[in-house]
């Protein structure tokens, strides 16, 4: 069995409970040239490895190397055995723990059946569209409202696009775009 230092003992056993196992922070106390020469050790022994790392994703990074990147420092498959982990069930503890984090795709609403919206949708979804009238007498509301609902309600909650064109008699028509209905 391999001899492991109080401090890389410490190294490992931190890195194996943080997320994707990242060995930053290093110990309070260990900086400068005593942090560099048991990293150095840990990586030849093949317990740590040093990984890139955008400095704009806010892990702790061990050096930069410049051009807003730098390099985190991962314990390594062999340094969870030294340590007496199983990597095995590192991985599946992390899998489980992104999942549980992970929140649930939220499920895009949908009009109820018999609402004015409801009808106001059918009517959008003609072949031949509705006009501004016709939306009107079948919902009894304002045209301002009617605006309203379909730049708020229909457009921004439902992601519904609603067009519209002026046809050769001048009218005015309104259509919920094909394919996003």
């Amino acid at each position: 069995m391999t001899k492991l230092t109080e401090t890389q003992t410490t190294i490992l056993t931190a890195g194996a409970q943080r997320p994707d196992n990242i060995a930053l922070p290093l110990p309070k106390g260990l900086a400068g040239a005593a942090a560099k020469m048991a990293v150095n050790r840990m990586i030849e022994r093949g317990w740590l490895q040093e990984v890139d790392a955008p400095s704009s994703r806010g892990e702790p990074l061990w050096r930069e190397t410049g051009d807003g990147h730098g390099t985190t420092l991962v314990v390594t498959d062999a340094g969870l055995r030294v340590i007496g982990i199983e990597p095995v069930v590192v991985k599946t503890m992390t899998a489980i723990h992104k999942h549980a984090a992970e929140p649930a795709a939220p499920k895009p609403p949908t009009p109820r059946a018999g609402t004015k919206q409801a009808m106001l949708i059918s009517l959008l979804q003609a072949p031949e569209g509705t006009t501004m009238e016709a939306m009107i007498t079948a919902t009894c509301w304002t045209p301002h409202t009617l605006r309203g609902a379909m730049s708020g309600a229909l457009g921004k909650k439902l992601g519904l696009i609603v067009t519209s064109a002026k046809e050769g008699d001048g009218a005015r028509v309104y259509r919920i775009s094909p394919g996003l209905a």
